[in-house]
């Protein structure tokens, strides 16, 4: 009886732990930033601009980040800090708090969980060859590969998708994804303050750092070769911004446009709902927010904007630069770029500058996505952190070896397009309806508003209720038109892979069950 009686007393004081925040205004407006600060912001948005008309491009993109991404970030930094006062860190429980009439609408806010972790379960494997890259670079692994075959060849080999001189297995990528998987594991084991926080807060600046290092370098290449005056660094960066307008009558562009900056913000997928109810009620929202998005642009349009396909241009020309910008981003971070520090002074010390600030994007996202599973288990199931981080570690431990063994047969552009497309698009549009429709526009202004160190123009309460809802809505609608639908119904890729990306379309609905049980149950142990 006596040791029943100790039991029942630790669930109970369990129940009224201490609740998480954040340390500093500073830690949490790093740890934002952290989360948006990707790989994306590097290797997708340069691509993306030069494919879709140039600097023309950069019209519908803040367009849609004054109409699309800002309200967004105000949105899930007003509704996690809001939900955050009722105990909830996650979609689900923000959800219900939001429309609390509504029993069903906590089921919605599953996409809030499983869509990070889906990311989470390939995005971690990707930025773990950007930590055996900086090695490389150190070490000089790649050296004898100068030219774009031999480079590719490497990188094909490092990923075990052919077997060559280079790599005879997967043991190298292999380990260096223990590694990165691990590093993740234990700083979100560290929880909110001493892990996350701590960690973003030293990351972040030396990311910025490395940034700023490597752009300054690009842009003062000047002209390496004498014979082509025209490839230097000026006309690099004429090649990104110079506008192409005829691009503007695209709607594609458009869509390119409003996809980026869901991508590089990390709006529309659960991540900032839970790091913002670790907010007091009366901590500022609107000025945070702004300033985190204010950093995450300057990392993509500044940095990120300045670097790659300037450095293409100095040293491949116009023609093939083209090229580059259409092959992908993967080898343009991975074989472009290595190629380029080749041939440097210094080269190895810049290569492992560049990936080693690409890994730190990483690392600084990834946590974000695995969080929003840790806080659901701590939550709603009274998990302590140690067995939460333990349970999520081992699950998506094991999610992840398709994506390491089956990389060729495209298992990661099917978690992609589930995880990182649709669900993103999907969840923005229900949150935005359910906190300027159902929350009601007026107390949301109102919320949004407490604490506050800046007033929000007020145009920006007929934007979230009206004009963010209707964009979001055209994007889904044209998107899946345009793309989703093909990829559903599994058009143009390979027949070889088809049973494959079946396999893990019943995987990824298993998961997505599995949660929407897991709230159930959650929700039934409140009552």
């Amino acid at each position: 009886m006596y040791n029943l009686g100790r039991k029942r007393m630790k669930t109970e004081l369990k129940k009224f732990r201490e609740p998480q925040r954040w340390g500093t205004r500073f830690g949490i407006i790093m740890a934002v930033a952290g989360s948006a600060v990707g790989l994306g912001n590097f290797l997708r948005f340069p691509v993306q601009a030069a494919q879709n008309g140039g600097g023309a491009f950069m019209i519908p993109y803040f367009v849609s980040l004054l109409l699309l991404g800002i309200p967004l970030m105000w949105i899930e930094w007003t509704a996690g800090r809001y939900g955050g006062g009722y105990e909830h860190s996650t979609a689900p429980g923000i959800f219900h708090t939001l429309w609390q009439k509504n029993r069903f609408v906590k089921y919605f806010g599953v996409i809030g969980i499983f869509g990070p972790l889906i990311i989470f379960i390939y995005y971690t494997y990707i930025e773990s060859w950007t930590l055996a890259y900086s090695v490389f670079s150190l070490t000089g692994k790649y050296k004898t590969c100068l030219d774009q075959k031999s480079m590719q060849d490497f990188l094909s080999g490092f990923q075990g998708l052919q077997k060559n001189g280079y790599f005879s297995s997967l043991s190298w990528a292999y380990g260096f994804f223990i590694i990165t998987f691990f590093l993740n594991l234990a700083v979100i084991y560290r929880g909110i303050t001493r892990g996350i926080e701590k960690f973003c807060k030293y990351a972040m600046p030396v990311l910025f750092l490395f940034g700023l290092i490597i752009a300054v370098r690009v842009l003062f290449l000047g002209t390496p070769d004498p014979q082509r005056p025209a490839w230097n660094s000026l006309n690099g960066l004429g090649f990104l911004w110079n506008p192409d307008f005829s691009a503007l009558k695209s709607a594609k562009v458009w869509l390119a446009a409003a996809g980026q900056i869901f991508f590089t913000l990390s709006v529309g997928i659960g991540v900032i709902l839970t790091y913002a109810s670790y907010l007091s009620k009366g901590d500022d929202v609107a000025l945070s927010g702004l300033t985190a998005v204010s950093m995450n642009e300057f990392a993509e349009v500044i940095l990120g904007g300045s670097i790659v396909i300037t450095a293409a241009f100095v040293f491949f020309g116009p023609m093939a630069t083209q090229e580059i910008a259409h092959s992908g981003a993967f080898n343009l971070g991975f074989v472009t770029m290595p190629l380029i520090f080749q041939k440097l002074p210094l080269g190895a010390m810049f290569g492992a500058f560049w990936f080693f600030m690409l890994f730190l994007a990483g690392i600084t996202s990834s946590i974000s996505l695995a969080q929003p599973a840790v806080a659901f288990l701590e939550d709603e199931f009274n998990l302590d952190r140690k067995h939460a981080v333990i349970l999520l570690g081992a699950v998506s431990f094991l999610l992840c070896q398709p994506v390491i063994f089956l990389l060729g047969r495209g298992i990661v552009n099917e978690l992609d397009f589930w995880g990182g497309t649709f669900c993103l698009v999907l969840f923005a549009l229900i949150e935005t309806i359910l906190f300027g429709w159902f929350f009601g526009i007026e107390k949301a202004w109102k919320e949004m508003h407490k604490g506050a160190d800046i007033k929000i123009p007020g145009v920006y309460k007929f934007i979230i209720k009206y004009i963010t809802p209707l964009f979001l809505f055209f994007i889904l609608g044209f998107w899946f038109y345009q793309e989703g639908l093909p990829v559903m119904l599994m058009k143009g890729g390979a027949a070889a892979d088809k049973a494959y990306i079946l396999g893990i379309r019943l995987v990824l609905l298993l998961i997505f069950v599995v949660l929407a049980v897991l709230v159930k149950i959650a929700w039934k142990r409140k009552k």
